[in-house]
């Protein structure tokens, strides 16, 4: 039992330390028109960045996504918010990432990253993860997994990072 509050202990304190204002490494990946986009530039406008790590085959992750939808477009609205959603999948099915996002419905910015770069260089493991970037790009809010209602856990601390 020990051991468990230490492993949790130890996550918490992991989690803490990636989510206080680190910058977001410099990355390149791919939009779904095959054009390379420097993730470092997407919060150049001073919105706020809701980066979204999900996979084709993961159901928690495109949960997340449609579920954030419902509200995608009040954090626009009031908190000047942009959701990012990276896919994870590999070269091979890479190809269904367009053909699930469309399916969905969703309308956010779809990159892919099929090496993992930018999941190997945030250091993580598994997904749905979500970060949050604040006006300057700067990683303020991390999140892993999902559940259903975490989408307004997520708008507290967009919230806090707005000022609102």
């Amino acid at each position: 039992m020990k051991l468990l509050y230490t492993f949790f202990f130890t996550a918490f304190v992991s989690f803490a330390a990636v989510a206080q204002n680190t910058a977001l490494p410099s990355v390149e990946l791919t939009n779904l028109k095959g054009e390379k986009v420097d993730i470092t530039s997407l919060s150049k406008d001073g919105k706020i960045i809701v980066m979204d790590f999900w996979a084709t085959w993961c159901v928690p992750c495109k949960k997340s996504l449609t579920n954030m939808q419902a509200v995608y477009d009040d954090w626009q609205k009031k908190y000047n918010v942009e959701i990012v959603a990276v896919s994870v999948d590999d070269a091979r099915n890479s190809a269904k990432v367009k053909a699930n996002a469309d399916g969905a419905g969703w309308p956010y910015t779809i990159l892919l990253d099929p090496n993992q770069d930018l999941k190997r260089a945030l250091n993580f493991q598994n997904i749905p993860y979500t970060i949050v970037l604040d006006k300057k790009g700067n990683i303020a809010f991390v999140h892993q997994g999902y559940v259903d209602g975490d989408e307004f856990v997520l708008e507290d601390e967009i919230k806090k990072i707005a000022g609102s």
